[in-house]
């Protein structure tokens, strides 16, 4: 093969690359509030009037390591559990408020998010 057309494949295997990378990195889907499961309506109506919380780590600083929220200072996002059924512990659901108010739910411990449509 020529070098040429191994840089070309290089080169666009590069590309697509990057392309999968950063283009799955915004969280454009949304999810309204009638979609969500019942335990997320309970822990977005929980978020909204401030607690009780049924878990000592609910609104902890979400720190979005992940990347996958819009970048905004550190303490902008708190995260908070949805119960998951048949769970004993605190399971891979959460919902993410930004202060704006914002919400973004996960269903698979932050791997992807919707933002909530209200």
């Amino acid at each position: 093969m020529r070098q040429w057309q191994r840089f070309l494949i290089v080169f666009f295997l590069a590309i697509g690359s990057a392309f999968a990378f950063f283009g799955s990195k915004a969280s454009s889907d949304w999810i309204g509030v009638a979609d969500l499961p019942p335990e997320a309506r309970e822990t977005l109506a929980l978020i909204k009037q401030d607690g009780p919380f049924p878990y000592k780590r609910d609104g902890i600083v979400f720190n979005n390591f992940e990347k996958l929220l819009p970048a905004q200072p550190r303490g902008y996002y708190r995260e908070y559990t949805v119960k998951t059924p048949g769970r004993k512990d605190r399971g891979p659901r959460r919902i993410v408020a930004g202060k704006q108010p914002e919400y973004y739910y996960t269903e698979d411990h932050y791997k992807s998010f919707r933002r909530i449509r209200e």
